[in-house]
């Protein structure tokens, strides 16, 4: 009798260890989101201000929009090494284009459908070289970091692009109410439209399988060279997206946009709880991941702390979060 109760104690206590995880994993990033806002705005009141706010949110779109695409594609398994880059290169394609049209109305809509032309080709090729030519998307996605960094520097020569239509700089700068900017509310649109896509759709469920098992996702039916073509399409135009709406922010299209964002983007979507095995991962917790580093970005800057401090607590919580999810498989 006394074992048995033992027993069931043991079991207990395993059960609610197991419970307690689950929690901790499913909410763990919004609270250190929230510990990291309130410590912030103790120190530097100031932090907790609409002016930072608005400009808080609106730097979070640059490595948000980059996050959705790399959500899709470290679930599969996967990575984009080239989103960086791309994000550079659409820029300039695009402020080229809207240079050589002059201020107009033309000139806006060519030079924006250039850009995301751009991420999505670039996107495109990293498909086809993953899954059709089977090389390892670590090496693809580096190779075509190369090349879009490159063609960038030649295309510009090393110079910014400042000739950029009255609209779209307008845009980029616009808000509502002095608390929600415009590349912020397209950018909760995206993260809307992604969310459905990933947890509702069928393309979501065939995204998961293939992270989960890609022999057995095959073995279903699933065209899974295919859909990969897809998710790194998908991933370059969130780049592309990203490019032009950084042009729009700063008025100019600067060669060097992007560069180091491919990291940032990838540390988003690991904060925010994807296996970078497949698999796992929600549009959500990428958006929390993302707001984390712009959070850590924005309260170093005001505490006047160096930057080079960011990485540092960047780096930090990635390592708890891979922790976190080790803790919580253990207990499955």
């Amino acid at each position: 009798m006394i074992g048995q109760i033992q027993t069931k104690s043991i079991q207990s206590r395993g059960e609610n260890r197991t419970n307690l995880m689950a929690k901790i994993g499913d909410y763990w990033t919004l609270c250190v989101l929230v510990v990291i806002i309130a410590i912030f705005g103790i120190l530097a009141p100031r932090f907790l201000s609409a002016y930072n706010f608005l400009s808080t949110t609106t730097s979070a779109t640059e490595i948000l929009l980059l996050a959705i695409g790399e959500t899709f594609v470290i679930i599969t398994s996967g990575i984009d090494l080239s989103v960086g880059a791309v994000l550079g290169l659409s820029g300039i394609t695009g402020g080229m284009c809207m240079q050589l049209l002059g201020n107009s109305a033309l000139s806006l809509i060519v030079g924006s459908l250039v850009s995301l032309v751009t991420g999505l080709i670039f996107g495109t090729v990293n498909g086809f070289v993953v899954a059709k030519m089977k090389i390892t998307p670590f090496i693809a996605t580096l190779g075509t970091m190369g090349i879009a960094s490159g063609v960038t520097f030649l295309l510009s020569n090393g110079a910014d692009i400042t000739s950029l239509p009255t609209e779209l700089t307008s845009f980029g700068n616009g808000n509502i109410g002095k608390v929600l900017s415009y590349p912020v509310l397209i950018t909760i649109v995206l993260c809307i439209i992604s969310g459905i896509a990933l947890a509702k759709t069928k393309f979501g469920v065939h995204t998961y399988a293939i992270g989960s098992n890609e022999e057995a996702a095959r073995r279903t039916g699933i065209n899974v060279p295919r859909h990969i073509v897809k998710i790194y399409a998908l991933s370059g135009l969130m780049a592309g997206i990203s490019g032009l709406i950084v042009a729009a922010r700063f008025a100019s299209a600067s060669p060097i946009s992007g560069q180091n964002d491919e990291l940032n983007a990838i540390a988003a979507v690991v904060i925010g709880g994807a296996s970078l095995f497949g698999g796992r991962g929600t549009v959500l917790g990428s958006v929390v991941g993302s707001i984390i580093i712009a959070v850590l970005a924005s309260g170093l800057v005001i505490l006047n702390v160096q930057a080079y401090w960011q990485t540092v607590a960047v780096g930090a919580i990635i390592i708890a979060a891979v922790f976190v999810e080790q803790l919580r498989h253990k207990t499955k």
